[in-house]
């Protein structure tokens, strides 16, 4: 490669609508945002992957590329580049490790993948850097491999945010689907204009808050046995096949009438939210600000109410954006801290911006560095490698 290193850019996400259903195989509707994580590298002659970190909080991370790729403690950053690391290599045999520097202004633990956006541009690092190009229809093979291999980290996450980072296209959302993997996006209207803000309470799904996150899948996948065989279609063995056996309020009768309240209650979030992916689709393409809205609020009474993912913060965050003028907020990603969404009309934004950060950031410290914590978000374009 020469002295000149390569850098590799891979965006976060913000989920506009869809939360806690891709692990059920139901389709979601990200976008790509515009802060990025970044790696600039250079190819090794071994096979040694040595990572540093310009954020000083992380210390330097050290592997080497082989089948068995030994973890670093719980909670360690290094964790998603060995599990881009792992996945790749059974598939990519003999492949040279790089010395990259990393640097990130997505914020940490926000909710919005910052995690996924490091396995992915490790992912692609490596790859550039053993002369392996990735593009369709590779890229989807890539998309769900490393989905898989970030699971080395002990997170039961879907297929999203891999997908969505290395396929998003610039002006737009995505709707994806899953089993098989694809994408069909949709242009954001110019009109609208989806704002990010942060709890400042950190949704390390790496970390405390994993034992919740990964009883989600647990209890999801188990309403759904149960309604299958109430329904006597046991050979129902996802969600999609579910949906695809009975009308969804037959499922949803069946659900409130039989199965443990709690069990009751994911099942009725994990359906209702897979409706609305496709609602909020139509009213993206329709120009609908209201309509989509509309479902803003209802996903995330669904999150704070049935699948109990929100916090007091993101609650708070939510009723603010919709006072300051916003057609509908939510929490976004993961929950139990982490990000809102909001959505208003681009006129809007500076006032919702305004009110957030005088009514909120303000009364815990933070309103003279507002911009780390509150952005408006762009639809941005996939992953890519480029030369620095």
């Amino acid at each position: 490669m020469g002295k000149t290193p390569a850098l590799v850019r891979a965006p976060g996400r913000v989920n506009l609508i869809g939360e806690h259903i891709d692990y059920c195989g139901l389709s979601v509707l990200p976008m790509a945002v515009q802060r990025n994580v970044r790696i600039a590298f250079h190819t090794r002659t071994d096979r040694e992957v040595r990572l540093v970190n310009r954020d000083p909080g992380f210390g330097p991370s050290t592997f080497t590329l082989s089948e068995t790729i030994p973890s670093a403690p719980a909670g360690d950053w290094g964790n998603y580049a060995r599990a881009a690391a792992q996945a790749l290599v059974p598939r990519f045999p003999d492949l040279r490790g790089i010395d990259a520097q990393v640097e990130s202004d997505l914020p940490i633990a926000a909710g919005l993948s910052s995690s996924s956006a490091l396995v992915v541009a490790t992912a692609l690092a490596i790859l550039h850097a053993n002369g392996v190009s990735v593009a369709p229809p590779d890229l989807m093979d890539l998309m769900d491999l490393l989905a898989r291999g970030e699971r080395y980290v002990g997170t039961a996450g879907g297929g999203m945010d891999q997908a969505i980072i290395l396929g998003a296209q610039t002006g737009c959302a995505s709707r994806i689907d899953f089993h098989p993997l694809r994408l069909t996006p949709t242009a954001v209207p110019a009109d609208w204009q989806f704002i990010v803000a942060w709890s400042m309470v950190h949704a390390e799904k790496s970390g405390a808050a994993r034992e919740e996150y990964n009883a989600r899948p647990r209890q999801a996948d188990e309403a759904r046995r149960l309604v299958a065989a109430r329904l006597g279609h046991p050979e129902a063995t996802s969600y999609p096949a579910l949906l695809a056996a009975a009308p969804a309020p037959e499922l949803l009768e069946i659900a409130g009438q039989s199965l443990p309240t709690v069990l009751s209650k994911r099942f009725r979030h994990v359906v209702t939210e897979g409706i609305r992916v496709r609602q909020a689709e139509a009213a993206m393409a329709g120009q609908d600000l209201r309509a989509f809205g509309q479902l803003l609020d209802d996903s995330h009474q669904s999150l704070r109410d049935d699948y109990e993912v929100s916090r007091v913060e993101l609650d708070q965050l939510v009723e603010l954006a919709r006072e300051a003028g916003a057609a509908g907020a939510r929490l976004t990603g993961a929950g139990f801290g982490g990000s809102i969404v909001a959505l208003c009309l681009a006129e809007r934004a500076p006032q919702v911006m305004t009110a957030l950060r005088e009514r909120f950031y303000a009364p815990r410290g933070a309103a003279t560095d507002v911009e780390r914590y509150v952005f408006a978000a762009k639809p941005s374009g996939g992953a890519e490698v480029m030369r620095a």
